[in-house]
């Protein structure tokens, strides 16, 4: 049996959100709405409907008198992001620790195999999905759709915070982070570890920040 076909609101959501997170549509840009129905080839309603979830979702912010615009990343954002992942991530390890299969953890494992050769090759756009990808694998792997619906939405922002970061800076030594004792932890069914190796993770990337604010 065939998957129901997507409304068009939804693909519209979906288009808009990777031209968000990959840039094309840049913090503070005007949202056309117009512009984009035509680009994307779907009507001004489905567009709209999009829009609307992106602004419910923090990713647009509708300006009074002036129309709606790609939100902005401030400070308080960045501070407020750090503080959910750790919040969020490090329960999540803990869980991950006690349930993951081996299955789980070669599939861990090619990822993060994927992350370690584009830290090593200064690829930060490689690494990025890459690391989008581990942090999700995660949070889908214990299989909590409460943990699930909080953590999408904040990974996401997450991708677009680091996305913004690479791309006025170079990828410096050590500004790509590795993997391996997250992995370590989890490989060897430590909960404590897992969650503690989660939270230096976090915490070396929040400290890598302190001076660029």
């Amino acid at each position: 049996m065939a998957p129901p076909r997507k409304r068009d609101s939804d693909r519209a959501y979906e288009q808009l959100l990777d031209m968000i997170l990959d840039l094309r549509l840049s913090p503070g840009d005007m949202v056309n709405e117009q512009a984009l129905a035509a680009e994307l080839g779907l009507g001004r309603m489905p567009v709209h409907e999009a829009v609307a979830r992106l602004a419910a979702d923090r990713f647009t912010t509708v300006m009074p008198r002036r129309g709606t615009v790609v939100s902005a990343v401030a400070l308080k954002d960045v501070i407020d992001m750090f503080e959910a992942r750790e919040a969020i991530e490090c329960g999540v390890a803990y869980i991950a620790a006690r349930r993951a299969t081996e299955e789980d953890l070669t599939r861990l494992r090619g990822l993060v195999d994927v992350a370690d050769k584009a830290r090593a090759a200064s690829d930060p756009a490689e690494y990025l999905k890459s690391d989008h990808a581990i942090h999700a694998f995660l949070v889908h792997m214990i299989n909590n759709t409460f943990l699930q619906d909080a953590a999408d939405r904040l990974l996401l922002h997450n991708l677009r915070f680091w996305r913004l970061y690479f791309s006025a800076r170079p990828a410096l030594p050590g500004a790509m982070l590795s993997h391996d004792g997250l992995l370590a932890a989890l490989a060897s069914h430590e909960p404590e570890k897992a969650e503690e190796a989660m939270r230096e993770h976090i915490s070396s990337s929040r400290r890598m920040l302190q001076g660029l604010f």
